[in-house]
């Protein structure tokens, strides 16, 4: 087994598209219309195309309990996911340069180092680097 497609929910999916390419460089992959207002919106990594797609899944606008989990997650200032960076430093200044709104700057903790941003879209991320 291997991971193929993990989601985001996010509450605006192009306003996601955007974000999720213009400021954070992935890759659009798959865009096929699924209802008047929902999409099977993927991207993926520019190093990493044939690997794991991020699903931008509309799922708060239509089904509530995800919504409120989200909302939660976001309120509580936990990221939804994480993405593996060679550098959080230099990711970190990239992204504050472009107007990412950061909630923890870049912090070592143990064998890690990590900072965590607003993806717009109702979601907190974490970008974590190996030490």
């Amino acid at each position: 087994m291997k991971v193929k497609v993990t989601g985001i929910p996010v509450n605006d999916q192009e306003k996601a598209l955007k974000f999720y390419t213009d400021i954070l460089g992935f890759v659009k992959k798959v865009d096929v219309p699924i209802s008047a207002d929902s999409r099977w919106l993927t991207v993926v990594s520019k190093e990493e195309q044939d690997g794991t797609e991020v699903l931008l899944e509309p799922s708060p606008n239509h089904f509530e309990p995800s919504k409120t989990y989200q909302k939660a997650l976001f309120d509580a200032g936990i990221p939804y996911t994480q993405f593996s960076v060679d550098s959080v430093q230099k990711e970190y200044e990239r992204l504050i340069d472009l107007g990412v709104e950061f909630s923890v700057v870049p912090t070592a903790m143990g064998t890690v180092k990590i900072a965590v941003f607003n993806d717009t879209c109702g979601n907190n991320i974490q970008i974590i680097e190996m030490l």
